[in-house]
């Protein structure tokens, strides 16, 4: 049987791309950056290779991320991205094109929809159906989306974080917000340039994020070396920075996540809400690593919150689930887009 007579599924991620095949599970896992030549636009390198040259190219490459806040921002440069993920788990000839199904944001536009629909069956697939990312997110991790009863997913992903209250299958209040684990590196990025006069990059805040990142005062405070550029001399410089200095550094994206968290519980209706209350809040996605994230949850809502199992996975994992009970669940999904 040929590779592509199953159906895929693909997380399309601000920072990651991740592809689902029927059967086979996540086959692969990259970061959504695309390496392209200035002058003519030819892709260089896409994924991991690419994400390895941010910050580290010369004036004729530049390293792309072709989404932005969850959605597409260069049309051409994702289609290209996806080709070349595509080649990447099927080898250099194509037969059969695939059926994709692919996440979006809750609540972006038709505009925005169209454009992902597009791109995927530029990108080489037969057929395009969209899932909204929220549920999605809830199915992947192990939420009972299709039951009479209220659930509550928050997805912290790089570009957006989708805060929705659930039941029988569809939406009821959302809250997807475009701030995600791209604002949280900005916010440590500009934190160290103010308050140490030491320019740093993407990937250095990434990593300051992922170590000795932190939402709440109760998580044990550590420290991390973290090399710069002195923003008067120009010369390299070295800093020490503390889990206390990230939170604060933080805080302020963090705050909006908690404040959308309350505007959703607050408008949701009575009974889903005592579901809720009952059963807690599902956190899915990067953001939900964070160290303290449940405990700051809890204080400010008084409900408490569980971490999914594997909380990178969620929303590929839900695809997947569909993919495999398209009779049961395919109702989640809008309708198929052929080329």
């Amino acid at each position: 049987m040929d590779l592509f007579s199953k159906s895929i599924g693909i997380d399309l991620g601000t920072a990651n791309t991740l592809i689902y095949m029927k059967g086979k599970g996540i086959i692969l896992r990259e970061p959504s950056v695309v390496a392209v030549e200035t002058r003519t636009k030819k892709v260089l390198a896409v994924g991991n290779e690419a994400k390895n040259m941010v910050g580290k190219t010369p004036s004729s490459i530049e390293a792309v991320r072709p989404l932005k806040d969850g959605v597409i921002a260069e049309f051409a440069v994702t289609a290209k991205m996806l080709r070349a993920f595509f080649k990447k788990i099927a080898g250099a000839v194509w037969i059969n094109r695939p059926k994709v199904i692919i996440c979006v944001p809750f609540g972006v536009t038709d505009v925005e929809k169209r454009a992902v629909e597009d791109a995927t069956l530029d990108a080489g697939a037969k057929s395009v159906a969209l899932i909204e990312e929220p549920i999605a997110a809830a199915i992947g991790a192990g939420l009972k989306v299709s039951r009479a009863r209220g659930s509550m997913i928050v997805d912290i992903g790089g570009g957006t974080t989708e805060v929705a209250v659930i039941s029988l299958g569809g939406i009821v209040y959302p809250g997807s917000i475009r701030v995600g684990g791209d604002e949280l590196d900005e916010s440590i990025i500009d934190y160290v340039r103010t308050k140490h006069n030491i320019l740093i990059g993407e990937s250095t805040a990434e990593l300051v994020k992922k170590t000795i990142g932190a939402v709440h005062s109760d998580v044990q405070n550590e420290n991390l070396e973290v090399r710069g550029r002195n923003s008067y001399s120009g010369l390299p410089a070295t800093i020490t920075l503390s889990t206390t200095e990230v939170r604060e550094a933080m805080s302020g994206t963090i705050n909006t996540l908690i404040n959308t968290i309350k505007r959703v519980l607050e408008n949701t209706p009575p009974e889903l809400a005592a579901d809720i209350y009952d059963d807690g809040i599902m956190c899915a996605g990067g953001g939900a690593l964070l160290k303290g994230l449940r405990t700051l949850i809890f204080e400010e809502t008084g409900v408490k919150a569980y971490i999914a199992k594997r909380p990178l996975d969620s929303v590929a994992d839900g695809i997947g689930i569909v993919l495999d009970s398209l009779d049961s669940l395919g109702g989640v999904l809008s309708n198929t887009k052929s080329k």
